[in-house]
């Protein structure tokens, strides 16, 4: 399934939820995760999305391991799964 697709599905379950979801990009600093996700108890996760077992490139991995590094969860979705997961986990 493409990332596209795994983003979409996964946003519309955490929305479903509660949740607040939003694309992330910055234009001033590449590598930085697709998408931000923030519960309702105010958890907020940064979410990487590739497709099925398509690994994060050296500088995205780098960001996702600053973030982690300063206590903010930061995490590879490669599966409708593996995000409907993370958003059951942290509701």
């Amino acid at each position: 399934m493409l990332e596209k697709k795994i983003e979409k599905i996964v946003k519309q379950y955490a929305r479903d939820k509660g949740w607040l979801a939003y694309k992330f990009t910055s234009t001033a600093h590449i590598g930085v995760p697709d998408g931000i996700f923030i519960s309702p108890k105010g958890r907020v996760i940064f979410c990487e999305f590739k497709q099925t077992g398509k690994k994060p490139t050296a500088m995205q991995q780098r960001e996702i391991d600053r973030i982690n590094q300063h206590n903010v969860l930061a995490l590879v979705i490669d599966s409708v799964e593996a995000g409907k997961e993370m958003v059951d986990a942290y509701t």
